[in-house]
């Protein structure tokens, strides 16, 4: 099956995220509020509290923000497969989310195209489409799923396809790597430490490093999926 669909109208891509505030302490009180609401269980089930729970903010879209989206495309150049990066990375989400979706509504904006990202459909998909909203933006197509049935959105989901059918099982995308011999993605920092490089450090350079490795990680491994064999690093560009 992955081998009848053309690579070249793939969009691969990774988002980076962090809790909208750095401190809890910095939030308004109505969100603080809110936050403790939607917590609750974590902190029963860990005897923590909303303070304490309050470094996962990132992964919810309602109390984070995206800093930086890869994305990574395929393209043949004198019969050698190559891997072609990008990245929108910013301070002001707004802006990095308007690039992106340009990005998308000039080039990926027919039915043929679709997207590819590592637990995509759980997380990468929804977040930026919920964050496009709460920033006023207008969904793009390959985001905008209303009305559409599962089997109807065609977007792509590595993990998804690791998973064949087995809907309670979890593979990261290091572990993926790992046993296809992939080169990791994980060799300088990892998922827990970029809101602390992104508000202490403000190394953004540093993030953007990061999200792009875990792109290519992910065509490598989709790659290996197809039988395919890796791509050289020679021929990996970051434009």
């Amino acid at each position: 099956m992955l081998n009848n669909i053309d690579v070249s109208k793939i969009l691969f891509l990774d988002v980076e995220t962090v809790p909208i505030c750095y401190e809890f302490e910095a939030l308004e009180e109505k969100t603080k509020f809110l936050w403790d609401k939607k917590t609750k269980y974590l902190q029963e089930r860990d005897r923590l509290t909303a303070e304490d729970v309050y470094e996962k903010a990132g992964i919810y879209a309602e109390f984070g923000k995206i800093i930086c989206i890869s994305v990574g495309f395929l393209v043949q150049v004198k019969g050698e497969a190559q891997i072609r990066l990008k990245s929108f990375a910013n301070k002001n989400e707004k802006l990095l989310l308007q690039e992106f979706i340009d990005l998308l509504n000039s080039y990926y904006n027919h039915e043929s195209y679709v997207l590819c990202a590592h637990n995509g459909k759980e997380f990468d998909y929804p977040y930026i489409s919920r964050r496009l909203l709460i920033n006023e933006l207008k969904l793009p197509k390959l985001l905008n799923n209303a009305g559409k049935k599962p089997w109807e959105i065609n977007n792509i989901d590595t993990l998804e396809l690791w998973k064949f059918g087995d809907y309670k099982h979890y593979t990261s995308l290091e572990l993926l790597t790992h046993i296809f011999n992939i080169p990791t993605p994980k060799d300088d920092i990892d998922g827990s430490q970029v809101a602390k490089i992104f508000y202490e450090e403000d190394d953004l350079d540093r993030i953007i490093n990061y999200c792009e490795k875990d792109v290519v990680a992910m065509m490598q491994l989709f790659r290996k999926y197809r039988g395919e064999k890796l791509i050289a690093n020679s021929f990996i560009i970051s434009t």
